[in-house]
């Protein structure tokens, strides 16, 4: 009962003398069980998460802190950092859930790791990055986010350096010739993090910096530095040399963020994924009225490439144009798609759909 009320002590005492208005609750999945998550595999049966091996006193205490923090702060936020995907952690308490808003789909840069480093481009599963971006439960809210920010800090490296390595140091001027490894890099960055954003859950995460690639490592002052501050910083800087194509990156995330303010798919339900073909290497869906097509193959582009559309009508002819183009030249790209362009839907059955659209 004491470490109950000091703990919920402590969440009021942050809300009310310092106003904060959000909390993320780390290693959830630790607390939850009495193995702590440690050997354990989750696939989702309901054995393994209903049992004596759930500590229900930990359970009890989440659920009393969010109904508390809810009470005190109606619009506060709550995070849970749980990868075992314990159901209904993220409905309302009233409903006999957890209590918590959002949980971090953790398993999402975990991905994205292991693809690019394990796999080359042409072994690219899209049947597997589909899943591991569409596999939360149904109705509870999940944070995408293409990278964390233990990626950032020392010892690792993010998504921009894992794609380009070295080469970001000596290539990233646009006086110097764009090398097969920084074109590849740039645009599978701004891939990386579109399909993430629009198909990985209902919010989207992104540590300071990532957006545009940012070339180093966070470090801050310790020991094994001799207490440096050389890299205790963020280059924001970079992004406003345009002589430097990290700008490219940044404009991209600056417009796919813009264009999400204005069509809402993080607010819209779950995605319809209407392809995603091994073959090809492409994957296309649906979401919030806007069809999203990503071909990942690393040599092939298409033209006359036929997909569904989001509509069942046989009597509306829907009218379709570019909003957002990875390859246009204002991100870094190569401009091989015509903006002007116009692209109808017919009734032309394609992938169990009544309706498609060729473009």
């Amino acid at each position: 009962w004491e470490v109950l009320r000091f703990l919920l002590s402590n969440l009021r005492m942050w809300i009310q003398e310092y106003r904060f208005d959000g909390f993320r609750f780390d290693g959830v999945t630790s607390m939850l069980y009495h193995h702590h998550g440690i050997g354990t595999g989750f696939s989702g049966d309901y054995n393994e998460y209903f049992g004596l091996h759930v500590d229900e006193d930990a359970l009890c205490y989440l659920m009393l802190a969010n109904h508390m923090i809810n009470f005190l702060h109606p619009e506060c936020i709550t995070i849970a950092e749980d990868v075992s995907g314990m159901p209904a952690l993220c409905r309302p308490v009233a409903e006999g859930g957890g209590g918590f808003d959002y949980r971090l789909a953790m398993a999402i840069p975990d991905k994205w790791i292991q693809i690019i480093k394990e796999l080359k481009d042409e072994d690219w599963n899209m049947g597997n990055i589909v899943h591991t971006l569409t596999n939360r439960r149904y109705e509870e809210k999940y944070i995408a986010y293409a990278e964390s920010h233990d990626q950032a800090l020392v010892g690792d490296k993010t998504l921009a350096f894992r794609l380009m390595d070295a080469e970001m140091y000596t290539n990233m001027s646009v006086l110097s010739p764009l090398t097969p490894v920084i074109d590849r890099g740039i645009q599978l960055h701004k891939m990386i993090r579109l399909i993430t954003h629009a198909l990985g859950g209902e919010s989207y995460l992104n540590f300071m910096g990532n957006e545009f690639g940012h070339p180093e490592w966070l470090d801050f002052p310790r020991r094994g530095n001799n207490e440096s501050y050389h890299y205790a910083r963020r280059q924001f800087n970079l992004t406003e040399d345009h002589l430097l194509r990290y700008r490219f990156l940044n404009a991209f995330d600056r417009d796919m963020n813009k264009l999400e303010e204005r069509f809402g798919w993080l607010a819209s339900p779950p995605a319809y994924v209407s392809e995603k073909h091994e073959a090809n290497k492409v994957i296309a869906f649906e979401r919030a009225g806007l069809i999203f097509i990503f071909n990942f193959h690393p040599y092939q582009s298409y033209v006359d490439y036929r997909v569904v559309t989001w509509h069942d009508s046989l009597m509306v002819i829907f009218k379709y144009k570019i909003l957002l183009d990875s390859d246009a030249a204002e991100y870094g790209g190569h401009q091989r798609l015509d903006h002007n362009t116009e692209y109808f839907s017919e009734e032309y059955p394609h992938n169990y759909r009544p309706n498609s659209v060729m473009v």
